[in-house]
């Protein structure tokens, strides 16, 4: 039966509805905590929003309709004006509702640093730094990584890190020997030369494959007409090299030209897209990329969201996208308009029904529904792996109800320095990341390492805020979930001692039902609490399994945090007492050598070549640092 806040949120949502305009636009749902659950664009806003309660037909879209408390929108003049706007606002706010590309923050990049003199070519998970070519996203590290050292093969670019070329030795290293660089660092190679293999990277990256083909050949046929048979014969290995990789590859006509073939498949809340990009004819890369879709959308709406993310990070958009049919042709025509803005040139969103490439976009759809069900199957057997660990941990530990929600504990220090504690949760046996805490412990004396008192406060309070959350109402902006919630099985990270601490401080915890146990590191043993003899589970069981990652886990978060903390005292405590450095000049140090420690070991003509530190301010911190032994 609903109640009078759930009526009165019904007929307060019915009234902004009747004030929605009946343009195009954007617009955001908010929940009762004011966190944007869904963006959405449309031609006409009220009659869009008004179809999400009127056809609520899947779970996910009967659960966001559940949530929403209030309703935002902006007006546009234009179907991809909206488009763009609605990107921006999924970006900025990442609504849990919208379909989504998976973990879109960790893709991989090529990047090239045009910025050097003599550029290197390197795996990079970044894309930020000024005067970098980047090539990307790709799906796989593993295929990148395959990618960079064929390159490395055929191109001979330096693997050396730094600005410059060498070591400091002076002499070429291994790469040079083995041909796999050409070893500028000692002259082997003028700039012209080694930005002409760069060049042959840049070439390779965006698909010119003929380019290279004719470029290596007619650099064997000069070497040998030179009689350098040697550079003729290596000029010779690169060319096969390529040859048998483009053989390898060739998908379709060199007719065909320069496409990406998008394919989608859906099922339930999941989805998964394939990009394959076609290059004269060669399948220069097959992209797989994983999607969460909550309302469970239809095709069309994955496509569509697919192609505007996608491409709205990729570095290139080629002026051909092969598609599935799905799209109707006004959001074909808008999204065609937003690409072709990006690209600066004319992009189209082609249909194929015949010939190689419909042929190619049905091998796409083939490997997306082949993702997808092999997505399934590990989610099927991780799950099944997940039931079967909590039942094993319910009965060898006598539980009356399956542990469905486990927190451990665990403290860090350093010689009894910053001390902290980590609260890691796996709910349904996987982690729970937003209900993770960090404690800064507070009642040891530092310098003393006392781990039993830091775990009897931390848990403690965390007694302590359990009973606090009990007070406030689902709905108090105060309330915090993770606190609130009552745990099935709390694991202290530590033998009896650390259990004993423990105890001390959840008695309450143990008299509403709470399951308390301590892990031992070194022999993996399970201690009750006031029992003399540990339980040894055997080392291949699932329940055992799963208590080890979920302490392992907690040792993570807590050493991130303690690691986190010291590296901040370091700075604090090495460059805030200086005398004439204060918080823009330390800045300033911090930026241009990157760490306190690097501060520290710098020489004194590095510290005077520092732009914003006098010279002698440098030379004064210079002779302090050493004078200390800092």
């Amino acid at each position: 039966m609903a109640t009078e806040e759930q009526l009165g949120r019904v007929e307060r949502l019915k009234q902004q509805r009747r004030t929605l305009p009946d343009g195009p636009g954007v617009y955001l749902m908010r929940d009762a905590r004011g966190r944007v659950i869904y963006v959405g664009k449309a031609k006409s806003i009220r009659k869009r929003v008004n179809s999400h309660f009127s056809k609520p037909v899947t779970r996910g879209a009967k659960d966001m309709v559940s949530e929403i408390d209030h309703i935002e929108f902006l007006l546009v003049s234009s179907e991809s004006e909206a488009l763009l706007t609605e990107q921006n606002f999924i970006k900025q706010y990442r609504p849990r509702f919208n379909i989504r590309l998976r973990d879109d923050k960790s893709y991989p990049f090529i990047a090239i640093s045009m910025d050097e003199e003599y550029p290197r070519v390197y795996f990079t998970r970044e894309r930020h730094r000024k005067g970098r070519l980047y090539f990307g996203p790709y799906s796989n590290a593993k295929r990148v990584r395959s990618t960079l050292d064929l390159l490395g093969k055929i191109f001979l670019y330096r693997s050396c890190n730094g600005p410059e070329p060498g070591r400091r030795s002076g002499s070429p290293c291994l790469d040079y020997y083995i041909k796999r660089c050409g070893a500028p660092c000692v002259g082997y190679v003028d700039q012209a030369e080694y930005r002409e293999a760069i060049d042959g990277v840049v070439d390779f990256l965006q698909g010119r494959y003929r380019d290279i083909e004719r470029d290596l050949e007619q650099k064997m046929q000069d070497a040998a007409a030179a009689q350098e048979f040697e550079q003729a014969a290596l000029e010779r290995n690169r060319l096969r090299a390529v040859k048998d990789l483009l053989q390898r590859q060739r998908v379709a006509n060199e007719a065909v030209g320069t496409l990406d073939a998008v394919a989608v498949a859906v099922h339930g809340t999941d989805a998964n897209a394939q990009v394959f990009q076609v290059r004269d004819g060669v399948l220069s890369d097959r992209q797989s990329f994983y999607l969460t879709n909550e309302t469970e959308g239809e095709v069309a709406e994955v496509i569509e969201e697919f192609l505007l993310q996608y491409y709205g990070g990729a570095l290139s958009i080629p002026a051909q996208i092969v598609i599935q049919g799905e799209l109707e042709d006004d959001e074909v025509e808008a999204i065609e308009e937003l690409l072709a803005e990006r690209r600066g040139g004319r992009v189209e969103l082609r249909r194929a029904e015949r010939g190689d490439k419909r042929r190619i976009l049905e091998l796409a759809e083939r490997n997306a529904k082949l993702a997808l069900d092999q997505e399934k199957l590990k989610s099927e057997r991780q799950r099944q792996q997940r039931v079967e660990a909590l039942d094993e941990l319910q009965r060898e530990l006598g539980m009356d109800t399956l542990p469905i929600r486990i927190e451990c504990f665990d403290i860090s220090n350093l010689m009894g320095t910053n001390t902290v504690a980590s609260m890691v949760v796996f709910e349904g046996g996987a982690p729970k990341k937003s209900d993770y805490r960090r404690f800064k412990v507070r009642g040891t004396t530092e310098g003393v390492p006392d781990d039993f008192a830091a775990m009897e406060e931390v848990l403690g309070r965390r007694m302590a805020q359990y009973e606090t959350q009990q007070d406030l109402s689902p709905h108090d902006p105060k309330r915090n979930e993770s606190f609130a919630s009552l745990p099935s099985l709390i694991v202290i990270d530590g033998g009896p001692g650390q259990l004993s601490a423990g105890m001390r401080a959840l008695e309450g915890f143990r008299e509403r039902g709470v399951t308390i146990i301590g892990l031992a590191k070194k022999l993996e043993e399970v201690w009750f609490p006031g029992q003399r003899t540990p339980l040894v589970l055997p080392h291949d069981t699932h329940g055992l399994q799963l208590l080890q990652r979920v302490r392992d886990e907690a040792h993570r978060f807590a050493i991130t945090h303690h690691r986190q903390r010291r590296d901040k005292d370091m700075s604090v405590s090495v460059l805030d007492d200086l005398p004439g450095i204060g918080p823009v000049r330390k800045r300033t140090l911090l930026n241009h050598f990157g760490s306190p420690e690097a501060v520290m070991a710098a020489s004194r003509e590095e510290l005077e070549g520092v732009r914003g530190i006098p010279a002698k301010t440098a030379r004064e911190l210079y002779a302090l640092l050493h004078r200390t032994g800092d």
